[in-house]
């Protein structure tokens, strides 16, 4: 898919002199939500400007070059956007929350002016008749939707790779797979292709993508951000969330989103939990803070010694800003076998995908999973155990293994907070991942510690904790995220500790593989 992006000369012919003079002056590299706002504001940033860049930083990198492969489809009117909210801007004098932020999205975010394809080859230019729920409320606090990032097909594992997009690469060590399933918006925000990025988290989804490229990642509590217009996988597990390169652009993105929606009746329980501004709880809550360190979420092989380093000087930071790192164990608690015996992803998931497919009517080619399996246009190495398992129990919600499993998630709940409870803890603490993530070729991301939050329905953030050894494929090493699990609705909580921790590490980094464009 060649992604056709007007270049930066082109665009500075047809801008004023004044005004290209001025946005000489401004690089987006690293850029914060806040710095393009205070640029923009001084008058040394246009939105035009800031757009064209990011597109020129795409078309540099993403399809040639170090061939980061994260995006799917660039919105060919980002620049008019751009412009129009130049024009807006300059009548007003004043930008909303996200005003002129420009944003990609993971492909299975529905938007009405471009296709929503969960990077399956039967979905391409599917063409949904409106915005998700989240995605409009995006756009009504300002922000531009750059474009669509490539995911895991059908958000259904952990490598990023689709058979629309095909792989998606770690711009910190091409040869690895960036996590999945938001990969392509984990590469795309890393590689500086956005400002800000959204990924969805069944059983890890956002937050492993963050691990892998050194960003800060949520998954709320369940119903804090509505599904609606999110292409399904497990209604139960499903959650939607920003991805970002700052905590202070995290807590933006998060007033942005949550909220109630009728059409996902599972925010009403977020009513009366949403404060006044996620950025009012950005300063350190590390001291005093009771951190429960999750020792058997940690791996004890020799293929987890570069992520135990990083954790153990993680743990060394804490301290020192004043937290009370308490040791916790519970061998009842393991991931391997929640992922294999409590996940509801085989039972719901094809309920779910038919129940969406069809409500398309005729904008999509296909309308069951039957169809799709049929078709065998899938990516037969990732996908193909999946939909076996998923066939393999027929009658879904129905099925009397399913309903065990939902007592088993109930038990979880209780056991998660009962753990917390017993030790006067303010968050769970552990490596997001315990092996670094697996190289391209891969079909199974291993050693993933996501499902913990996800089957309890706790909110969890993933921050930058570090790197691995240097080597020739990866000069920076290979990103390590450190991931804080609160009580219900303690989003305010986990802001404040991954904000005093990342205030103390400064451990987010670019990666070498997409550096700063030079202009001719």
């Amino acid at each position: 898919m060649r992604l056709k992006i007007p270049t930066m000369m082109l665009a500075a012919c047809l801008m004023p002199w004044t005004a290209c003079e001025a946005d000489r002056s401004f690089h987006v590299m690293e850029a914060s939500i806040t710095d393009i706002h205070e640029a923009m504001q001084a008058g040394t940033l246009t939105c035009h400007n800031l757009v064209q860049q990011y597109l020129d930083r795409i078309e540099a990198y993403d399809k040639q070059g170090p061939a980061v492969n994260s995006i799917l489809y660039v919105n060919p009117r980002a620049l008019q956007q751009a412009d129009a909210m130049d024009q807006e801007f300059k009548r007003t004098h004043e930008l909303k929350s996200l005003g002129c932020i420009p944003i990609v999205l993971k492909d299975n975010f529905e938007t009405a002016d471009m296709p929503t394809t969960v990077g399956s080859v039967l979905l391409k230019g599917a063409q949904p008749s409106r915005d998700a729920f989240a995605v409009a409320k995006l756009r009504d606090n300002g922000a531009l939707i750059l474009g669509k990032a490539n995911l895991q097909e059908f958000a259904s594992g952990g490598i990023s790779v689709s058979s629309l997009g095909g792989q998606t690469r770690n711009p910190y060590d091409l040869t690895r797979t960036p996590g999945g399933s938001s990969g392509g918006t984990g590469a795309a925000v890393a590689a500086n292709f956005a400002a800000a990025g959204t990924g969805s988290d069944t059983g890890g989804s956002i937050r492993s993508p963050s691990s892998a490229n050194n960003l800060v990642g949520l998954r709320p509590t369940t119903g804090l951000i509505s599904r609606d217009g999110i292409v399904p996988v497990s209604v139960t597990q499903d959650t939607i969330g920003p991805m970002t390169r700052k905590v202070a652009d995290c807590a933006r993105m998060l007033d942005a989103m949550a909220g109630y929606d009728p059409n996902d009746p599972v925010t009403a329980l977020s009513v009366g939990h949403i404060p006044v501004s996620y950025t009012a709880f950005l300063h350190n809550g590390l001291r005093g803070a009771r951190l429960g360190v999750f020792k058997n979420l940690f791996g004890r092989g020799p293929e987890n010694e570069d992520v135990n380093r990083v954790m153990a000087n993680a743990m060394e930071v804490l301290k020192q800003q004043g937290a009370v790192i308490v040791p916790v164990e519970d061998p009842g608690i393991d991931p391997d076998y929640l992922n294999a015996n409590v996940r509801l992803n085989e039972f719901e998931f094809q309920t779910d995908i038919n129940r969406y497919l069809q409500a398309q009517g005729s904008r999509v080619a296909v309308h069951s999973l039957a169809e799709i399996i049929e078709s065998g246009q899938f990516d037969k190495a990732t996908l193909t155990k999946f939909f076996d398992n998923v066939r393999s129990h027929p009658d879904g919600f129905d099925d009397p293994a399913y309903k065990d499993r939902r007592i088993k998630i109930d038990a979880i709940k209780i056991e998660v907070a009962n753990l917390m409870a017993q030790n006067n803890l303010d968050a769970l603490v552990f490596p997001h991942q315990k092996c670094l993530v697996v190289p391209i070729g891969e079909t199974n991301q291993p050693g993933i510690n996501g499902v913990v939050a996800a089957l309890a329905g706790l909110p969890s953030i993933v921050v930058p904790a570090g790197f691995s050894v240097p080597t020739a494929h990866a000069p920076v090493g290979v990103p390590v995220g450190m991931e804080i699990v609160g009580h219900p609705w303690s989003e305010p909580e986990l802001l404040k500790l991954a904000y005093g921790f990342e205030q103390a590490t400064h451990a987010r980094r670019s990666p070498q593989s997409t550096p700063v464009l030079v202009k001719n």
